[in-house]
């Protein structure tokens, strides 16, 4: 938000093309764009060596066409499109990323309320402002001041690989929202159940104590419906 609150651009997005190609760089869109890319370039990296779910695919190729998107943004001079649509995504990741943090510290109620408000964030700025708001200002807007050239093509072809990720992912929030609104027990629904059940093998062989039992907000709480091993 730093980088992009106080660009005009960000309040009319006509003015993303205002000059284009001739637009130059500032610093902090420099460095907004170097660590933006190193991150999905490290994200790429990690993920061979990360738990594999059920999106395992999608996530690599989500990757790979973010950091052709980051990469060919720059290249072309697409960098004031290129800011917007970082910190679009990026204004629902660090949410995501919280909700995971407090789930691994056994901060169930906490993980679960800020949950429901990144699925609310992810809705909206994913399927609302994403496709009827910056799709249009990269796919419309253009054509009113030069012809459609290759990167044009290409820019917006990568851009709707990843909206048909965002369907794909806001489809599985949503089945796990429908499961905590209705009392079910929540699980990541990217994961196997090979994969559940093999964690929790795991967590039984490694013995009771305080320190294994479930926690409430941090609160160690006793659970007598534990499900008995076959």
């Amino acid at each position: 938000m730093a980088v992009i609150v106080d660009k005009p651009w960000f309040y009319d997005m006509k003015k993303v093309w205002e000059g284009y190609p001739i637009q130059s760089t500032i610093p902090s869109q420099y460095w907004y764009y170097m660590i933006e890319l190193s991150f999905y370039w490290s994200l790429l990296f990690s993920i061979a060596s990360d738990v594999k779910r059920k999106d395992f695919k999608e996530q690599i190729i989500h990757h790979v066409a973010t950091i052709i998107l980051i990469s060919f943004s720059w290249f072309a001079n697409y960098i004031r499109a290129g800011t917007l649509i970082m910190a679009l995504h990026d204004s629902s990741d660090y949410l995501l990323e919280s909700a995971k943090m407090f789930n691994y510290a056994g901060w169930k109620n906490t993980c679960n309320n800020i949950f429901i408000v990144f699925a609310i964030v992810f809705i909206i700025t994913r399927l609302v402002i994403l496709p009827f708001w910056i799709l249009h200002c990269t796919v419309v807007y253009p054509l009113e001041l030069y012809p459609a050239f290759f990167g044009y093509y290409f820019f917006n072809s990568m851009m709707g690989v990843l909206q048909m990720l965002h369907i794909f992912w806001a489809y599985l929030i949503l089945r796990m929202a429908h499961k905590f609104i209705t009392g079910k027990q929540v699980e990541d629904e990217r994961s196997d159940r090979e994969e559940t059940e093999s964690s929790e093998g795991e967590e039984a062989s490694g013995g009771g104590g305080a320190k294994s039992r479930a926690l409430a907000n941090g609160h160690p709480i006793l659970n007598n419906n534990h499900r008995k091993n076959d």
